[in-house]
């Protein structure tokens, strides 16, 4: 059987930087940083007061009142920005499309934390009277509810469900609707992912696993990938979603074309609950796993945007991995990492950085890693490879390949190029 080929011909995105593609990869070119003081709640009490929050959404502009009480945060951007990819992509045209042949698969880590933390908090508040929870707490809460929402907007038929693999999940979402549509399964998938995780129980959570930064006093200097002073990862949050679609189809219709979606790898540490393998063994296998995939060799690659979230051990494996998967190559690369200026969005996180690696090809320009000081050196880290600090940097860019990493040790790589008919 032929596989067929998958492009990519839409895009949408609410993130830290902006609420479209257009100005959230604008930002990142400029090395503008999105963090600052949480808003979502009063967090005067927490070790880490800062996130990298999305900036002047307004759901009511997007949704009405009976729609917003379905949908928590994390579903209300990954519809805003699924609208933004359709409409970028012309699905939603007349005729454009078979709709029972497109489907959506949007992804989440968490899901609905917010709607949990609020039902919880209004039954513990209610012993008394017995459990009593708002009709909507499940399906506003699951984390697959954003995909199943898209479909019924659009009535979309074709394969639908969310992939949950902590950090790696919109990586997972994008290789699952890549490798549907090369089978022949769909002609076009909505692929991403979407989180909104700045709430008590998120921050909370997470800085008691001492996972976070609580550089309170600089908080847009936080992020810090590869800098020996990086002292744990940014929360972000928001949504990213692409529409990868079959690539003869898309010709036929006229669709515009931003890149090729090349192949996907995926693979488990299965070492340790949240720490990555230290010598990077399950990011070695991951990244080999998707240039075999894309019938690609290393020197092929002209840009790794690394899963680079700012942590001590983190940053050091994935070098290793990276040293040994492209041995030479590794020092003619650019590699950066968005998450400086955008955090870490979780679930939705591979999503916002495969659109990252596709403007990149589409641009032939690197986007920086921010925050990184000549006198902040860390001695475990070789720095004669180019991590594209502090500026944005003009180069060909034949193929990017972004690298996400999850809790539980899951991995997944994709790569892109450019099309070439």
């Amino acid at each position: 059987m032929e596989l067929k080929r998958v492009v990519v011909t839409g895009m949408g995105a609410i993130s830290p930087l902006g609420n479209d593609v257009k100005t959230t990869w604008e930002n990142a070119l400029k090395g503008e940083s999105g963090a600052g003081p949480i808003t979502h709640f009063d967090a005067s009490l927490f070790k880490t007061q800062f996130a990298c929050e999305v900036k002047n959404f307004d759901a009511a502009a997007h949704f009405d009142r009976k729609k917003l009480r379905q949908l928590d945060l994390y579903a209300q951007y990954a519809i805003v920005a699924a609208r933004q990819a359709v409409e970028d992509a012309g699905l939603d045209k007349e005729g454009a499309v078979n709709k029972d042949r497109v489907g959506v698969i949007v992804a989440a880590g968490i899901g609905g934390l917010h709607t949990f933390e609020e039902e919880a908090g209004y039954y513990a508040m209610n012993e008394e009277k017995g459990p009593k929870y708002n009709p909507f707490f499940i399906p506003k809460m699951i984390a697959d509810i954003a995909s199943g929402h898209i479909s019924m907007e659009y009535g979309f038929h074709g394969p639908n469900f969310g992939t949950v693999s902590a950090c790696a999940s919109s990586n997972n979402a994008i290789i699952d609707a890549f490798n549907l549509i090369r089978l022949g399964k769909a002609q076009a998938i909505l692929a991403g992912g979407a989180e909104a995780a700045i709430f008590p129980a998120g921050v909370g959570g997470f800085n008691s696993m001492h996972a976070l930064s609580t550089r309170n006093d600089d908080p847009k200097g936080a992020s810090r990938p590869f800098s020996k002073s990086r002292d744990g990862f940014v929360m972000g949050e928001g949504s990213a979603v692409l529409v990868l679609e079959e690539m003869e189809h898309a010709l036929a219709r006229g669709a515009k074309i931003y890149a090729e979606v090349a192949g996907g790898g995926l693979s488990a540490d299965a070492y340790h609950l949240t720490a990555t393998h230290p010598e990077g063994l399950g990011a070695i296998l991951a990244m080999n796993s998707a240039l075999e995939d894309a019938g690609m060799k290393p020197e092929d690659i002209d840009y790794i945007n690394v899963h680079g979230t700012s942590t001590p051990v983190g940053d050091i494996s994935e070098i290793k991995a990276i040293k040994e998967v492209f041995g030479d190559h590794a020092y003619k690369l650019n590699i950066s990492s968005t998450k400086s200026m955008t955090g870490h969005l979780l679930g939705a996180t591979g999503a916002l950085e495969a659109m990252f690696s596709v403007k990149a090809v589409q641009d032939n320009i690197v986007p920086p890693t921010i925050n990184h000081a000549p006198d902040d050196l860390d001695p475990e880290i070789d720095y004669t490879l180019n991590f594209t600090f502090d500026r944005a940097q003009e180069r060909p860019v034949r193929a990017a390949l972004s690298n996400s990493f999850g809790f539980g040790g899951h991995n997944a790589t994709v790569i892109v190029k450019k099309f070439e008919k």
